[in-house]
């Protein structure tokens, strides 16, 4: 149940925002918006429209329209836009910091510049730390349904630009695409600095978890749902202190869980899991940041202990340097009194 001091209490959290997706925070009225400034055209007549169409049965079934509404996104102003909505709603939301995805090759194979992406989000977020307080990470993903070859392309492409590059990621079509396709292109990206983390056991089995972590040697799991069949890899996370970093409202969207109290969130705290809670997709799976908060307290029952718990992990689970988490936990604390 959410009573009122609960969700007051998700209000007034600071969070940090470790798994979203700044192409899946492109909301129907935007797409509709860029695609006249853009003279794209869409295969929806009206913003509803397009909402309506945001029924999933699987995670490919989001993809399909996740990569038809990227279309839209041609200039670097486009790319300033998206992520500057997404960074009110975060803030409005009490984020304090975000670690955001972006996917160069759905860009890139479109004839758009990897530098016109960069610039317009990266601009954004320098932005947002400027006027809103929302400090910042940004990691390039590889697309898991396309050849390691093109993500090393794509990694030659980001090579100019590293200092403004925190870390790489692993998204798309997980099944069929395991990890171990990508041990190579990671193992570069350790070399060069960069932070490494993947998408496993969304839809894919705990073996891919394994994998991510024998073989791409993630800092952290982004989902991770599927690893608690497995109890020798569910002991081995908690006791690395791996963070998890999980999507409630996108499990549901995308029939990963039947319904919000099967969520995995709860069992994960109770398990001594470093659990976070984030929004993946927003404008496909219907919620920000403190939604995905509300839903799950209501459905599972979370307590204030364990709300305070999820909003330190997301900053101790993030890049930051040790300093900026130890003050960020600071101020969970005391909004928590």
């Amino acid at each position: 149940m959410l009573t009122p001091d609960l969700e007051s209490l998700i209000a007034r959290l600071p969070k940090a925002e470790l798994h979203l997706h700044i192409e899946g925070s492109l909301e129907p009225e935007m797409l509709f918006a860029l695609a006249a400034r853009n003279g794209v055209t869409i295969p929806f007549a009206s913003a509803a429209e397009v909402r309506a169409a945001y029924e999933f049965s699987n995670l490919q079934d989001f993809l399909d329209i996740y990569y038809q509404g990227m279309s839209v996104l041609i200039t670097e102003q486009d790319f300033y836009d998206l992520t500057w909505a997404y960074l009110e709603r975060a803030s409005a939301d009490t984020v304090r910091h975000v670690e955001i995805f972006f996917d160069p090759q759905g860009h890139t194979t479109r004839g758009v510049a990897f530098a016109t992406a960069l610039n317009g989000i990266e601009r954004a977020l320098k932005d947002g730390e400027a006027r809103l307080g929302i400090s910042y990470r940004l990691i390039l993903c590889f697309l898991r349904h396309l050849s390691e070859e093109e993500a090393f392309a794509t990694l030659e492409l980001a090579k100019p630009h590293l200092h403004r590059i925190h870390g790489v990621g692993l998204d798309s079509s997980e099944l069929g695409h395991p990890p171990a396709k990508f041990q190579r292109v990671f193992a570069k990206a350790r070399e060069l600095g960069l932070h490494v983390t993947a998408h496993a056991g969304e839809e894919g089995p705990p073996a891919y978890v394994t994998e991510a972590l024998d073989l791409l040697k993630v800092e952290r799991i982004d989902h991770g749902n599927r690893a608690l069949e497995d109890a020798a890899l569910t002991r081995r996370i908690a006791e690395a202190g791996l963070t998890l970093t999980v999507c409630p409202q996108s499990n549901l969207r995308l029939c990963v869980i039947p319904d919000m109290a099967s969520s995995p969130v709860k069992r994960m705290l109770d398990l001594g899991l470093k659990v976070t809670v984030n929004s993946d997709d927003p404008a496909y799976f219907g919620g920000y940041m403190n939604d995905n908060f509300r839903s799950i307290t209501k459905a599972l029952g979370l307590s204030a202990a364990e709300l305070v718990q999820l909003a330190e992990n997301s900053f101790t689970g993030s890049f930051l340097p040790g300093e900026d988490i130890a003050r960020h936990v600071a101020a969970v604390r005391a909004a928590a009194q």
